[in-house]
């Protein structure tokens, strides 16, 4: 028996405690490029703990609702932000961490034109996409060590479109 995760709407503030929500919302800081372009500046908080800032590119396998949720992961030592290159919304789980583990998950669905990045150390799913390409512009950390801590749930949740 699984436990059920609703899938919320992402928005700053709910997000705030799992990293940043990018988009251009309001008016830009900026006007640029003789006047044709808007800059949205400094939208996510890059943090790595040694290392260099890298871009990836990641080819996600298309995912499909209900979603069995039986791994999460997190990055000790870097933030890491998913720009997805086509305009179509995705999936994201995050968790508080509770000693060492994830917590209770939470599910957001992005918007079309959003990207979001993780704080160093957040317990999240897997890249996600729902719909679209599954292609992503990945900004994270490049660096020696260990980068990567798994968490395998004794018993899966269950992402639900409510």
């Amino acid at each position: 028996m699984t436990q059920q995760i609703p899938i919320q709407p992402i928005t700053a503030t709910a997000f705030a405690p799992f990293g940043d929500v990018l988009n251009c919302a309001g008016e830009p800081d900026k006007i640029i490029n003789q006047g044709k372009c808007g800059r949205y500046h400094d939208r996510a908080t890059l943090d790595f703990s040694d290392g260099r800032a890298g871009i990836s590119l990641f080819k996600a396998e298309l995912r499909a609702l209900p979603l069995i949720l039986d791994l999460m992961e997190r990055h000790p030592e870097g933030s890491q932000c998913f720009v997805p290159m086509s305009h179509d919304a995705f999936l994201v789980i995050v968790a508080q961490d509770a000693g060492n583990a994830p917590g209770t998950p939470l599910a957001f669905r992005t918007e079309p034109g959003q990207a979001i990045n993780f704080h160093r150390n957040t317990w999240h799913g897997v890249l996600t996409p729902l719909t679209g390409t599954g292609l992503f512009t990945v900004i994270d950390r490049i660096g020696a060590g260990d980068n990567l801590q798994e968490h395998w749930f004794d018993t899966p949740w269950t992402v639900i479109d409510p």
